[in-house]
């Protein structure tokens, strides 16, 4: 896989040539995905070591961040799909080789998602004391979810326009830069979150006494350390794709103006993906919901395993990233060729490396799960929840990266309606029959089934082609 890696392609010169071989479509798709992947096992291991930092607080830490988890998802869910709307027509603007059309757009969307960003942040601040309650978290961690899920939601027009930023840059094919930016994002909050969750000590290192800085602010502390992480990154990337990405900058000549048919694609796509987000992720909530009746134990072990699980999905959402610029290309040159051709390959290379990924965390999930809390309880119940699921990893990659390719297409819609099925009528009817019956089990055992039906439900549509009909520019 590495020699077919090292042959690098490039996306401009494919879409010139009128026969393409599979190796080198392979490669392409390959080497496009590699730095989003390696910035995902960045992301991730950063993860890890931040909910390693909040397990070593102890369970209730830990249930006072996953408590509001799926809130923060379901608003983070929703800037995605704003983005998209813009970030989606960019990619066709730019292989249909409109690119000074394409900066109107990208001057289009910062207004956007700014004016948006600033009134989900205001809703979300006015009800950021109700959601912990609503969402039947224990009293002990009730003023810690609260406080945690307030700071979250002042960072989210930063949160919008990081994601807008990326998406451009990876829409003209430039996935290094943002690759960078995620990697970076997650090193500043592994660091601002050693100098703000703990209080000052002293640790030994080769024998020497060394006295490191802490503000000693706990749950408080990890939530300003993500949020602070976002505001820095996110002004980086405004700035990059304004000013230094080789197909697109502000610095050119271009308006500012609203375009109508510019919004309507934008409404076509993001509308869709939003609710998609917004259904999904309240499914998440649903799901949270049922598993707080569980106890703070069942609670803490749910986060810890949906966290270690975010290991196994990285190489699908690094493939879809590539999927959505490559097949906007694809459409926008007008090769269906390559767009059919594009669209399997990246969903058969997502569903082996997530299979492959899977296996991986199968027999390293006991060690994964005892370094990311100090709780055997938790660990122990996390580990044999997360195993329970890794059976459904490659279907899931299939619906991941089938997700890329659609979006890349303008094709939001029935996927998302195929989400809120497989979500709601699979995943959560299954939740409230089992969890009763077989504990926190239950409600992995019913994530399990419905990943494999989604997957399922996905591919056919691919298979099917009628998402190749939705260009938009």
């Amino acid at each position: 896989m590495i020699g077919i890696i090292m042959k690098k392609q490039s996306l401009d010169s494919i879409l010139t040539r009128q026969e393409v071989s599979q190796a080198d479509k392979v490669r392409l798709v390959l080497s496009l995905s590699l730095p989003a992947i390696l910035a995902q096992l960045t992301s991730i291991a950063m993860q890890y070591i931040d909910a390693g930092m909040v397990g070593s607080l102890g369970a209730g830490a830990t249930a006072s961040i996953g408590l509001v988890s799926s809130s923060t998802w379901l608003i983070g869910g929703s800037c995605i799909g704003i983005s998209a709307g813009f970030y989606v027509q960019v990619a066709q603007l730019i292989g249909a080789r409109r690119d000074r059309e394409a900066e109107d757009v990208l001057r289009q969307g910062l207004i956007t998602v700014l004016l948006i960003g600033a009134l989900i942040s205001m809703a979300g601040l006015a009800v950021s004391g109700s959601v912990p309650r609503w969402l039947g978290g224990e009293k002990e961690i009730l003023a810690n979810s609260t406080a945690y899920f307030r700071i979250y939601c002042m960072s989210i027009p930063f949160i919008l326009i990081r994601q807008l930023s990326a998406g451009m840059m990876q829409s003209t094919g430039d996935m290094k830069t943002p690759s960078m930016l995620s990697a970076l994002v997650c090193l500043l909050d592994v660091v601002l979150n050693m100098l703000l969750i703990f209080p000052a000590r002293t640790v030994h290192i080769a024998g020497l006494a060394v006295t490191l800085p802490g503000a000693g602010l706990g749950v408080v502390g990890a939530a300003l350390g993500t949020a602070l992480s976002e505001v820095i990154i996110s002004l980086a990337a405004l700035y990059l794709i304004s000013t230094r990405n080789r197909r697109i900058s502000l610095r050119n000549k271009g308006s500012w103006r609203w375009r109508k048919h510019t919004m309507a694609n934008a409404a076509r796509i993001a509308i869709p993906l939003s609710f998609d987000q917004i259904f999904m992720c309240s499914a998440y909530v649903a799901g949270t919901k049922i598993v707080a009746g569980l106890g703070t134990v069942a609670v803490a072990a749910n986060s810890l395993a949906i966290t270690a699980e975010s290991l196994c999905y990285m190489p699908g959402y690094g493939i879809g990233a590539a999927a959505t610029a490559i097949i906007g290309q694809t459409i926008g040159a007008g090769r269906s060729d390559l767009t059919k051709s594009f669209s399997r390959v990246s969903v058969y290379l997502g569903m082996v490396l997530m299979g492959f990924t899977a296996v991986l965390m199968y027999l390293g999930a006991p060690f994964v799960c005892s370094m990311l809390t100090s709780s055997a309880e938790v660990a122990a119940l996390g580990t044999e929840v997360l195993r329970l699921e890794l059976i459904a990893e490659p279907l899931y990659g299939a619906s991941i990266c089938c997700a890329g390719v659609f979006r890349g297409a303008g094709d939001t819609l029935r996927p998302s309606v195929m989400n809120l099925v497989s979500m709601w009528c699979v995943r959560i009817m299954l939740a409230l029959v089992l969890v009763p019956r077989l504990g926190l089990r239950g409600y992995w055992t019913a994530m399990a089934l419905e990943l494999c039906f989604r997957g399922l439900i996905f591919l056919i549509r691919l298979y099917r082609g009628k998402w190749m009909k939705k260009a938009i520019v």
